[in-house]
């Protein structure tokens, strides 16, 4: 007889909301529920709505119509309590200079009434226990951003928001960030986390939201989504000459759901089901004359992105 699957609390519910701001509609009817230990990434161009999104989420801005409720409670009546209950990680957090790591880490912790012992947990997390008497001002980005996460987390928040954490990080930094990331979520931290890097999002978050134009186009898992909006593999193709007849005939192939061919580089991405069999399809028609380069791969995020708005993420 199979189990009953059990649903966890709702963490973060987002109900019909929109913001304009003048006449431009920033966030446009979004509904959201995150539940807690899933870990979410947010998606979209700069103007898609996200940091707007965020704002609200974190109480910095009222909606102008429909409801956000964080463990069940909303701004109105519970602000306070919500404070405690989230914890926030953004592009960059200043800390004035001449304070030290782990005083930092205390004066933060007295707002919360964490013991010392949460103090030595947070720098042993963070990887800064060496840098616990060093001055903020000189850390390197990667520890003052390390530093910021502690301090988001020091209350143990039921829901971490990360508003683009590892910008203007090098890479060697923003892997010692997700790593500290991926231990949170072993705890059964839950993340909402807004980035332009598609990797960062594969990474860190099994759920993947796409907004665009302040509205949502997906929401899912990698495989859900390429499941559901776009084909199984990419097909890039360069040609010697511009052939508008045979690209045409391309185009009109059965079991391509996307074409498309920059005249000025003379090349074209296609994707499709399967590479292997329509390719002597392809040939036959392209000419293999004409044909400079090709290569077949499976679908990425990234694309994904560009077929359902027409641009790349970054």
């Amino acid at each position: 007889m199979a189990r009953e699957k059990i649903e966890k609390p709702v963490v973060l519910l987002v109900d019909n909301v929109t913001k304009h701001f003048g006449s431009v509609k920033a966030v446009d009817g979004v509904t959201l529920t995150i539940r807690e230990g899933e870990a979410v990434a947010l998606l979209g161009p700069n103007g898609a709505g996200k940091t707007t999104l965020l704002e609200m989420i974190e109480g910095l801005q009222k909606p102008d119509a429909g409801a956000i409720e964080v463990c069940g409670l909303g701004y109105a009546e519970h602000e306070a309590q919500i404070r405690e209950l989230m914890g926030l990680a953004f592009q960059e957090t200043r800390f004035p200079e001449k304070v030290k790591v782990r005083e930092a880490l205390e004066l933060f912790g007295a707002f919360y009434r964490v013991p010392s012992t949460r103090i030595d947990e947070i720098l042993q997390l963070v990887s800064l226990k060496e840098k616990s008497q060093a001055y903020v001002n000189t850390l390197s980005g990667g520890q003052r951003q390390r530093l910021a996460l502690g301090i988001a987390i020091i209350q143990k928040p039921r829901i971490l928001l990360l508003d683009e954490p590892t910008t203007g990080l090098d890479p060697h930094a923003r892997r010692d960030l997700w790593r500290i990331l991926n231990d949170l979520k072993a705890q059964g931290m839950t993340l909402l986390l807004t980035t332009h890097y598609m990797e960062e999002a594969e990474e860190l978050c099994e759920r993947i939201v796409i907004q665009f134009a302040g509205k949502l186009l997906a929401d899912g898992s990698l495989h859900e989504l390429i499941e559901k909006h776009a084909s199984h593999e990419i097909i890039e193709f360069r040609l010697k000459r511009n052939a508008p007849k045979e690209l045409k005939a391309l185009q009109e192939m059965k079991k391509v759901s996307h074409f498309q061919f920059e005249i000025d580089s003379l090349t074209g991405v296609m994707h499709v089901e399967r590479a292997a069999t329509i390719l002597p399809e392809f040939t036959r028609k392209i000419g293999k004359t004409n044909l400079e380069a090709f290569s077949a791969r499976p679908l990425t995020l990234d694309d994904l992105f560009i077929k359902m708005t027409g641009r790349h993420l970054q």
